[in-house]
């Protein structure tokens, strides 16, 4: 019976024995290591900063839109239509529904924005009041837009930090005049700077009552209306609750209801299978060098025919013959696995500091699993060249000299 230690002895020897080949066999496996944890370090880290772009504003976030759609939730300009559209009055009856924490009536549009001698083209946001509840937004000078009636709203604006910058450069912008559109605004606040939102520059926006917004664009309603709910509470329980109230006052279901759980869970499932797939892009090179494995086992096997012979002449069982092979094809695996590793995370950090924009990210999971999958693919990879050395006739075999 032969020891483990003489057995790990054997393979180690085997191993060393033929340094070049251990060596290439060694790249193959690395290689594809190393190109799964760097692909897929790349696919978790645009995942995590996609989901992070849209939990910013925060996660109990309810929509509703007119129309009974699942995309869009309102009718292009121009094409006539049945739907009821959302109304303030709709937004005030969701109001005081329980568990609402703010409530915020939307319609948007593109406009020039005049003052201090500059023009600027740029989005128009007609919002409620307590939008920056809703959104988990902050004014960084001033106030923000106060809860005026619909019919008595005040021509006030509130300006986003970059088109601040634009129109009044380094000056204080508060109690200014603005042209927005044909309307005179008056300033009396200025957001904090919120950067990019998707490609959507959040900061180059001008904030306007609803109620004015839709003087400004001729609408009768709104383009949505979003609520915060408390923490705690099953979004369903609410939606049914915004969906109640909605039905008895339009008399059907004309609108469509999106949470912002759904639309993350949703995108985190497509980013999931995204970063599956680049991995596999990855995997391909894992399973060249496990074919790779294949190769040097059974050439390994046709070259020891006669150690083999002796071993089993020696009082060597099968399994003990089974498992020298498969460790030398585990170890040759593994410590390939362990230099892909360190090469894939190598490179995932020189990206991340070449290319501080492109987000990379690589958790402990991926590197144990990449690892795993590595000594499988040597102990997949070794069980036929060993099974075949474990059956050799020993009397045969050692006439193989």
């Amino acid at each position: 019976m032969i020891r483990l230690r003489d057995s790990f002895q054997l393979a180690l020897r085997a191993i060393t024995a033929e340094q070049l080949r251990s060596v290439l066999t060694l790249l193959g496996i690395a290689v594809g290591i190393a190109a799964v944890i760097l692909l897929t370090s790349i696919g978790e880290g645009v995942h995590r900063f996609v989901l992070a772009e849209f939990t910013q504003f925060g996660t109990h976030v309810i929509s509703v839109a007119p129309g009974r759609t699942r995309t869009s939730g309102h009718t292009p300009a121009g094409i006539p239509t049945s739907v009821r559209p959302l109304t303030l009055e709709d937004a005030r009856a969701l109001e005081h529904l329980p568990h609402v924490t703010g409530i915020s009536a939307t319609v948007w549009g593109n406009s020039e924005v005049s003052a201090n001698g500059r023009v600027r083209r740029t989005t128009v946001n007609g919002v409620g009041a307590r939008m920056l509840e809703v959104f988990s937004l902050r004014v960084g000078s001033g106030q923000f837009l106060p809860a005026d009636e619909a019919g008595n709203a005040r021509a006030l604006v509130v300006l986003g930090a970059k088109l601040k910058d634009e129109l009044f450069g380094s000056a204080n912008p508060l109690g200014a005049r603005v042209r927005v559109g044909g309307l005179q605004f008056r300033v009396i606040g200025v957001l904090e700077a919120k950067g990019q939102f998707l490609g959507i520059d959040l900061d180059d926006t001008a904030y306007i009552p609803t109620a004015r917004a839709l003087e400004l664009y001729n609408r009768d309603g709104v383009m949505k209306i979003d609520l915060s709910y408390e923490e705690g509470v099953p979004v369903e329980r609410v939606t049914a609750l915004v969906g109640a109230v909605l039905k008895a006052r339009h008399g059907r279901e004309d609108f469509t209801i999106t949470t912002q759980e759904d639309m993350l869970r949703t995108l985190s499932n497509i980013l999931e299978v995204l970063t599956v797939a680049v991995g596999a892009l990855g995997g391909i090179s894992l399973l060249v060098g496990g074919v790779g494995i294949v190769t040097i086992m059974t050439i390994a096997i046709a070259e020891r025919t006669s150690e083999i012979g002796l071993l089993v002449a020696l009082g060597a069982p099968q399994r003990t013959i089974l498992g020298l092979f498969l460790g030398e094809a585990v170890a040759l695996s593994a410590i390939g696995g362990l230099v892909g590793l360190a090469i894939g995370t190598g490179l995932a950090w020189l990206t991340r500091l070449l290319l501080p924009a492109l987000p990379v990210h690589t958790p402990l999971s991926f590197v144990l699993l990449a690892e795993g999958i590595a000594v499988a693919i040597g102990l997949l990879a070794g069980v036929l060249p060993a099974r075949r050395a474990a059956r050799l006739d020993p009397v045969e075999a050692l006439r193989a000299e």
